[in-house]
């Protein structure tokens, strides 16, 4: 008896996730920027928009937080009504974490509705937001150049002296 028990148990929760899993779609993207990292889960909801447990509107730098709301904006409120997205950022300065954000914002957007709503609608998305800024979606690949010997930094070198 003890040995079927747990078995039984095993079964049926794992047939109670999947059950949730159907009902929760979840998305989860990244955005990059130079250090920076967002990444950032959509799922099914109310229109919640988080960052690192906090509410998008506490945001700082405040000159900054309109780069947050872009995409929001550009595409309308309604098209996030009917979902919540958490965002983790860590890594980079405050303005490349800022630009982070933004990009997982909107890529996490553009596949939600690729995977659970329809293709049309995601292209249309995509096309707003590239036609806006191509950066929102596509990542910068600029990075910092490493320092070589020779030199103070990764150009420039010590001046040259025959005395």
């Amino acid at each position: 008896i003890l040995a079927q028990g747990p078995s039984l148990n095993r079964r049926t929760s794992v047939s109670c996730r999947v059950m949730g899993d159907a009902k929760n779609e979840v998305v989860q993207v990244f955005g990059r920027k130079k250090k920076a990292t967002a990444v950032a889960c959509c799922r099914t909801g109310q229109g919640v928009l988080r960052v690192n447990g906090h509410h998008i509107d506490t945001v700082q730098p405040e000159l900054l937080r309109a780069k947050v709301f872009e995409p929001v904006l550009l595409l309308g409120a309604d098209r996030y009504s009917k979902v919540d997205i958490r965002i983790r950022v860590r890594g980079g300065g405050f303005t490349s974490q800022i630009y982070a954000i933004r990009q997982a914002i909107a890529k996490s957007l553009i596949a939600y509705y690729q995977k659970y709503i329809d293709e049309a609608s995601k292209k249309e998305i995509r096309d707003i937001l590239v036609a806006y800024d191509k950066s929102i979606v596509i990542a910068d690949p600029r990075r910092c150049e490493a320092k070589k010997f020779g030199g103070r930094s990764a150009r420039a070198r010590f001046q040259k002296s025959y005395r």
